[in-house]
């Protein structure tokens, strides 16, 4: 077998993580292909990706086509010779460029498959009460998150563990997968499975209108919403505060589990904290951003903002 060749694609901090794992095993990474440089933020200064910075400081090859059909671009992967592509939160590839090296292109994904697929398999695992989950390998196909598995690794979901929590245990979980999948490869080991052809768990994209809070459901609902969606977008709802409205992210909460004759939404305050009635108890309120100000923890925000008796959330 040939000496490993690989083309490394991904764009955020995960596939950085699991980069330089691949490094650090002394793999030859031959080039990097990574989103192209864009503007952000209010000065809309440009920004490079988080896998782009990495690979500039180790001085990596790196290519940021927008189009990953062109020609351009297809005759600049094929001049880097790769035998092997892992691809690591990136977009979906043509098949020109998945089928192109000897050893297959695998991708890591962080669920078990064929459980959720798509776009955002760390949230939905935990807005959707999961308490397990895991790290695939698999080799690319032209359909999405669908190829034979190559390796999978579990890890349960704690209860109050939050998405930026569990992103990062499978981001090291799949560090770790990538280095065993490479070592299959090498020594000439790999033996696939195929995926069921259906799954009713689907993670599809985060959307602004999945990030709202339901007050009329379950206090597990809800909690699971808020956490699954901790520290990144954050569940929201609108706080209607003697007449006024304003949109306010929930960060951090706990259940409450008492009786109570409320109406979902209500809010009860005292000096220091706030909780809001659900269909079955409260959600007691830890960290909350209301529009315009900063994130802080309910103590601090009544300290300087008054919260009415009649004030619901919807």
């Amino acid at each position: 077998m040939s000496k490993l060749r690989i083309v490394f694609m991904g764009t955020p901090d995960f596939a950085v993580t699991i980069l330089d794992k691949v490094l650090q095993h002394n793999y030859n990474v031959v080039g990097v292909i990574t989103a192209p440089d864009k503007q952000a933020g209010r000065g809309r200064k440009i920004q490079q990706s988080a896998v782009k910075k990495y690979a500039v400081e180790n001085n990596l090859t790196v290519l940021q086509p927008s189009n990953l059909k062109s020609p351009e671009f297809q005759a600049e992967l094929e001049a880097l010779q790769p035998n092997l592509q892992i691809v690591v939160a990136f977009r979906m590839l043509p098949a020109t460029v998945w089928s192109l090296p000897e050893y297959g292109t695998f991708n890591l994904h962080a669920s078990l498959l064929p459980d959720y697929r798509g776009a955002a398999p760390i949230n939905w695992a935990i807005i959707n009460g999961e308490t397990e989950t895991g790290t695939s390998t698999f080799f690319l196909d032209d359909k999405i998150d669908t190829g034979e598995i190559i390796l999978q690794n579990k890890t349960a979901i704690g209860a109050t563990e939050t998405v930026g929590e569990l992103h990062d245990k499978l981001m090291h979980l799949g560090s770790d997968l990538v280095i065993e999948t490479l070592q299959l490869i090498e020594t000439n080991k790999v033996t696939t499975q195929k995926q069921a052809a259906h799954s009713n768990k689907l993670a599809y994209k985060i959307h602004t209108d999945t990030c709202k809070i339901n007050w009329n459901q379950s206090s597990q609902t809800i909690y699971n919403l808020i956490r699954g969606l901790n520290p990144y977008p954050a569940a929201w709802t609108t706080l209607i505060n003697d007449g006024e409205e304003i949109n306010a992210k929930i960060y951090d909460a706990e259940i409450i589990n008492e009786a109570h004759n409320y109406k979902p939404g209500t809010v009860i305050t005292d000096k220091k904290t706030i909780k809001t009635a659900t269909q079955d108890g409260f959600i007691q309120i830890h960290k909350i951003k209301l529009a315009g100000k900063k994130s802080m923890d309910s103590t601090s925000l009544l300290n300087g903002y008054q919260i009415a008796n009649n004030s619901n959330m919807q």
